[in-house]
C-alpha cells in the first residue's frame, strides 16, 4: 500500500489494458509536467474506477501534452462502496472538505438534501466530483462516489428503499450507548450498510424531525455531547457507522 501512495496517482475515464496509451487531459499534463516536473519513463499509477489499478509511465510529448504508456495491473478492481452519504449542502470550502473526507472515509455515494435550514441550494455538481477524485487519487481509493443533484428531504424519505436502513445523526437523540444502538445492524445482509444523514447547521426542523423519527427504517443517534460543525459531524459519524456495521 505505501508504495502504491507514494507513486503519483492519477484517475482517468479511458480503458485500461496493458500495452495501452493514454492521452492525459490537459489538466493533468500541466500538473505532471510542470508542477510534479515529471520526466519521460516516470512511472505513474493510473485507475478508471472499473480496470483495477495500473502502472503506466509517463510520455511526454511536449511541455504541455504527455501521454500515459498502461504496462500491468497492480491491484484488480474492489466492488464499489454502497455507504450513502446523505448530507444538507454547505457553504463552497467546508463542502469541499466535506466531499473530501466522506471519499476518504468510504463513502459510495454522496447525496445532497435540502432540509427546511439548508443555506445553500445549488450546487456545482462537477466541482464535487473534482473534489471526490483528488482524495481517491490521494488516498488509494479505486472507486470515486456518485455524485447526485440535491433532492428535497420528504421525497427522498418517501421514496427511499425502506430494506436500507438510514442512521439519522441528530442532537436531540438521547445518550444511549452507541454500541447499543448499531448493534442491531450487525446482522444486516451482507453487502447493506446503513446510510448516514447529517442536517445543516441549524439543525433539522421539528416537522423534520418527527418526519424522520416516525419511519421504521431510520434510527436516531447522538454523535456526544459536543456541538460539531456539519463537516466534523461528518467525519464522526462516518467513522462510527464503518467500525460498527461497515468496512471496517
Amino acid at each position: 500500500m505505501m508504495e502504491r501512495l507514494r507513486t503519483q496517482r492519477l484517475f482517468i475515464t479511458e480503458p485500461l489494458i496493458a500495452g495501452g496509451l493514454v492521452n492525459a487531459e490537459r489538466s493533468q499534463a500541466n500538473y505532471l509536467l510542470n508542477v510534479l516536473r515529471l520526466k519521460d519513463g516516470a512511472p505513474i499509477h493510473v485507475f478508471n474506477g472499473t480496470d483495477g489499478e495500473w502502472l503506466a509511465h509517463l510520455k511526454a510529448q511536449s511541455r504541455k501534452v504527455c501521454q500515459l504508456i498502461v504496462e500491468k495491473q497492480v491491484q484488480s478492481q474492489t466492488a464499489p462502496s454502497n455507504l450513502t452519504y446523505l448530507f444538507a449542502p454547505l457553504k463552497q470550502a467546508r463542502l469541499d472538505y466535506m466531499v473530501q473526507k466522506a471519499t476518504e472515509m468510504g463513502a459510495g455515494s454522496l447525496q445532497p438534501v435540502l432540509t427546511q435550514h439548508t443555506q445553500v441550494t445549488r450546487l456545482n455538481i462537477e466541482r464535487m466530483r473534482a473534489n471526490a477524485i483528488e482524495a481517491a487519487e490521494q488516498c488509494g481509493i479505486l472507486s470515486i462516489p456518485d455524485c447526485h443533484m440535491p433532492v428535497k428531504l420528504e421525497p427522498l424519505i418517501s421514496g427511499w428503499d425502506t430494506s436500507r436502513p438510514i442512521i439519522f445523526c441528530d442532537e436531540n437523540a438521547g445518550d444511549e450507548n452507541l454500541a447499543t444502538v448499531l448493534g442491531k445492524f450487525e446482522n444486516l445482509t451482507p453487502g447493506v450498510v446503513p446510510a448516514v444523514l447529517i442536517g445543516p447547521e441549524g439543525g433539522f426542523s421539528e416537522n423534520e424531525r418527527q418526519l424522520l423519527n416516525s419511519k421504521p427504517f431510520v434510527t436516531a443517534i447522538s454523535l456526544g455531547p459536543r456541538i460539531l460543525r456539519a463537516d466534523t459531524a461528518a467525519v464522526a459519524a462516518l467513522a462510527i457507522v464503518q467500525a460498527h456495521c461497515g468496512g471496517w
